[in-house]
């Protein structure tokens, strides 16, 4: 089993981390990605730009539980997540989400899974500047819900 995480301000190539995830590994059969950016507008206003801030140690810890009760639920052979840090723009690239699996809907099922983890219980900080000043993002109420049906409890980080 592939499991890799990695917490970083330098941006990340998807073509060569989804090789690097199927590499020498002849049962993959699908491949499922989720690519996250920044939006130039959130909660109406425009963000001109985004900083990311998280607990180095933890947060890698974090995901990598996550990733291993993936792996539990839904049959794939490897996961991979990127997630950046430091002072973003929009239009860049914020998180990477790959799995493999044999079939499709396991991928995208973990896919999706890994993802409503991230949004809501990853230990990350989210600061974005709009013209009315800089202000904290905090989960939202569907990021939430969407979590919640997978069965896991809401933890506050």
């Amino acid at each position: 089993m592939r499991l890799s995480v990695s917490i970083q301000t330098d941006d990340f190539d998807v073509s060569h981390e989804l090789m690097q995830l199927r590499l020498n590994d002849s049962r993959v059969g699908a491949v499922c990605s989720f690519v996250g950016t920044v939006r130039e507008r959130n909660e109406g206003s425009e963000v001109s730009s985004m900083e990311l801030e998280h607990y180095p140690g933890m947060t890698e810890k974090s995901i990598t539980a996550m990733m291993e009760e993936a792996a539990k639920r839904f049959d794939i052979f490897g996961a991979r997540v990127i997630h950046r840090i430091g002072l973003l723009q929009p239009q860049d690239q914020i998180v990477l989400v790959a799995v493999t699996s044999a079939h499709r809907g396991m991928s995208f099922q973990a896919c999706e899974f890994l993802m409503d983890y991230l949004k809501t219980q990853a230990p990350f900080w989210k600061k974005e500047v709009t013209p009315e000043g800089a202000r904290w993002v905090d989960a939202r109420v569907s990021d939430d819900q969407a979590l919640a049906r997978w069965g896991i409890a809401i933890k506050n980080v």
